[in-house]
């Protein structure tokens, strides 16, 4: 008897211990409804009510309790009718009964009948499974409205068979409701190559290739996929991009990029193979197949692809290059590198040159002509120096070899004084010439017929030539109308050229003519003057220095580089321009432009021969050159003249204000009252005296002076001053005094 008791509280024990381990709570009810025995799992299933837990306990005050306590949330409020559901139901087989507490735990019941009329009762905590549950269900909720709202074309889909298990509003319309992603490729065979790209990464992305939509129509399309998880098995997700937008607007770019007048260029950076070509790169280089074939020199593309891989870009670089025909020009090359399939390209504008460069070196022509026009004005501040500074010592030397010309009959003594008076007037000439290339208008206007200029240049050049074997070829047509300008200077201009050309190919011995030919330009109003030659020409070295003053590849002795220095200068003084043609290789060419003459108003009328009797008038003469005065009052003495003369502006003023005068002559420039002030006196006080005053000075070039000239408009000489001038200018003055009296 003892032993069978140990072996039932043995097996109590043991099942006790069994019902402990359970991860479920667990309870015994008997065929009384009473509970019989439970776990601790159980209590704590049940902790509103585990202060009644004890053998014994009535199911119906258990369920009664439990009510009144509100642990049930579907029993708050209902407690009786829930407590009358459940004992009228009685127990009966419930399996995985889900039960709901108000604090929000859940609980997987299950209630078992035994053999002997009682039951067992089974409690799971299931809360945390379904917080997971219902967060899964959440977000999958949350991820098909996501979907559902947006214009993503997205679809889920079976590997295999390709049942599509999902897709996005948009990729319904766009395909309809097909069953099976198979349907949407326009080439079957695409999708197993695209299924093995998938499976061996687990994702592909940007797999171009043509799908069928909705209405059967192809369109090019652009897929990324992905294997994903989805309830156990592997599913293709799939986001899909209709390119046929993107196809149209690559389209609308390549036509404005082709209708774009511009060449530019899409080559692959290693081979140079032509991908891509404007109609301006074809009209260039033809159908080139690759852009290698465009360089000069073909070391010059390794160079380029080598700066460009280091820079990224390049921005004008200049290079030479060939077009399809074999012309060979310079280009202005603006690339950058980028990549383009997987591999390097080089995007390219190529702009042509050839016009541009003929702007420059037309622009660097005309700065070199002003340079040089700047140089001459410098030459021209100098020689109106140096000719102001001779003026007044040349004429006393001029003066009086003239006049003793005139009066020594001595053969001996004749012969000297001319010797003194010809080297006096070759000096004489001289400073003429500087004052003529200082000046920025010629001396003398007049109408010059451009035959007889030429054929005087020419016939002086004949007959002070040493060499025979040189001919002077003239080609004139015959309607050139007259220029503007002083003769004997624009003669001395074609004739320095004449023999620049003569005296280098006698020197050298190459070419044997020289060509003198003229043509009008009507449209700019001006004829041009051409003297070419067959000569050995101007080395290109020299070119741009030969109209600098002083500049002369001669001997010592054989020339002072004033000669082409003194053309241009002239020719600038008239409104003209005198360039060099360097146009061709052998020979030297000069092309002279003078503006056509105007009316007859233009042209100043030579000086009137019929010169009244100078006797019994009175002169007075102001110089502060005490010489210079004296010389010019003698010889208005020597012609009948009283004369007066004093060196300075405040005496002649004073002999103005106590005598009468037919004759005043005024230097310009003098210490305290000038030739300004002088004039503005007479304006105030002495009008009578203006048509009897001439001015004589040495200084036409400095701006007071040349204003003063051109304001008060009386006549004058320029210094030195021969006596037949003199007789001349004071007879003009005495007519034109005697005209105004007569009328």
């Amino acid at each position: 008897m003892a032993n069978d008791l140990e072996e039932i509280a043995k097996a109590r024990d043991l099942l006790r211990d069994a019902i402990e381990s359970l991860k479920e709570g667990f309870a015994l009810y008997d065929d009384d409804r009473r509970l019989v025995m439970f776990n601790q799992r159980y209590a704590e299933m049940n902790k509103g009510v585990a202060d009644l837990l004890e053998p014994g306990l009535d199911w119906e005050i258990l369920m009664r309790e439990t009510a009144r306590r509100g642990i049930y949330a579907e029993a708050i409020g209902n407690e009786q009718q829930w407590v009358s559901d459940r004992l009228a139901n009685g127990i009966e087989f419930i399996q995985d009964y889900e039960l709901v507490e108000t604090d929000g735990r859940t609980y997987l019941v299950s209630v078992h009948p035994t053999k002997l009329g009682g039951f067992v009762v089974t409690r799971e905590d299931i809360t945390e499974r379904k917080q997971a549950e219902v967060e899964e269900r959440d977000g999958d909720l949350l991820i098909r409205k996501v979907l559902d709202a947006s214009s993503a074309i997205v679809t889920m889909a079976r590997i295999g068979d390709g049942q599509i298990l999902y897709r996005t509003p948009a990729a319904l319309q766009m395909f309809g409701p097909s069953r099976s992603a198979k349907e949407h490729y326009l080439r079957p065979e695409e999708r197993a190559d695209f299924i093995t790209l998938l499976l061996a990464d687990g994702h592909v992305d940007d797999y171009k290739l043509d799908l069928v939509n909705a209405k059967g129509n192809a369109f090019p399309a652009s897929i990324s996929s992905q294997l994903i998880d989805y309830k156990g098995e592997e599913v293709i997700v799939t986001s899909i991009i209709d390119l046929t937008v993107q196809k149209k607007a690559d389209a609308l770019i390549r036509q404005v990029v082709e209708a774009y007048p511009a060449a530019i260029n899409m080559t692959r950076a290693d081979t140079g193979e032509v991908l891509f070509a404007t109609p301006e790169i074809k009209a260039l280089f033809g159908d080139a197949e690759s852009s290698k074939s465009y360089y000069a020199d073909p070391g010059e593309r390794e160079r380029y692809l080598k700066d460009l891989r280091q820079s990224g870009s390049i921005k004008d670089r200049r290079m030479e290059f060939v077009d399809s025909e074999g012309r060979k020009f310079w280009v202005a090359d603006s690339s950058r590198l980028i990549e383009f399939n997987g591999e390097e390209v080089i995007v390219s504008n190529t702009r042509d040159l050839t016009d541009e460069l003929a702007i420059e070196a037309e622009l660097e022509k005309q700065r070199e002509l002003l340079f040089q026009n700047e140089k001459m004005s410098a030459l021209g501040e100098l020689l109106a120096g140096v000719a102001h500074e001779l003026n007044n010592p040349l004429s006393v030397v001029v003066g009086h070899s003239l006049m003793l010309r005139e009066e020594i009959t001595d053969p001996d003594l004749t012969v000297r004084i001319e010797k003194i008076g010809n080297a006096a007037e070759r000096c004489a000439k001289i400073v003429k010439t500087f004052l003529a290339m200082a000046r920025q208008q010629p001396s003398k206007i007049e109408q010059v017929d451009v035959h007889n200029m030429i054929e005087t240049a020419a016939d002086v050049a004949g007959y002070g030539s040493t060499s025979g074997e040189i001919s002077i070829k003239q080609t004139l047509p015959a309607d050139l109308a007259p220029i503007a300008g002083d003769a004997d200077q624009l003669t001395q201009v074609i004739l320095n050229l004449i023999i620049n050309a003569e005296q280098a190919m006698t020197a050298t011995g190459v070419g044997d003519q020289i060509v003198l030919s003229a043509k009008p330009m009507p449209d700019a109003g001006m004829v041009e003057v051409t003297v070419a030659d067959n000569g050995p020409g101007i080395p290109k070295s020299i070119r741009p220095r030969i109209f600098e003053p002083f500049f002369t590849t001669k001997e010592v002795g054989d020339g002072t580089g004033i000669g082409l220095a003194f053309c241009h200068r002239i020719i600038l003084s008239h409104g003209g321009q005198i360039s060099l043609d360097q146009t061709a290789d052998t020979g030297t060419c000069f092309r002279i432009t003078l503006p056509v003459a105007g009316s007859d108003d233009d042209v100043v009328d030579e000086p009137c021969d019929d010169t009244p009797s100078f006797s019994k008038h009175r002169a007075l003469v102001v110089d502060d050159e005490v010489e210079v005065g004296e010389l010019n009052a003698e010889i208005l003495r020597r012609e009948g003249f009283e004369v007066d003369f004093v060196n300075s502006g405040e005496d002649a003023l004073d002999r103005l204000q106590s005598a009468n005068y037919d004759i005043f002559l005024s230097d310009l420039n003098m210490p305290g009252v000038d030739g300004r002030k002088i004039y503005e006196a007479l304006v105030a006080r002495f009008p009578d005296m203006l048509r009897r005053t001439a001015y004589i000075t040495g200084d036409t070039m400095g701006e007071s002076s040349l204003g003063l000239l051109q304001e008060s408009g009386l006549p004058y000489l320029e210094k030195p001053v021969s006596p037949s001038e003199l007789r001349t200018l004071v007879g003009k003055l005495l007519a034109d005094q005697k005209d105004q009296t007569d009328g």
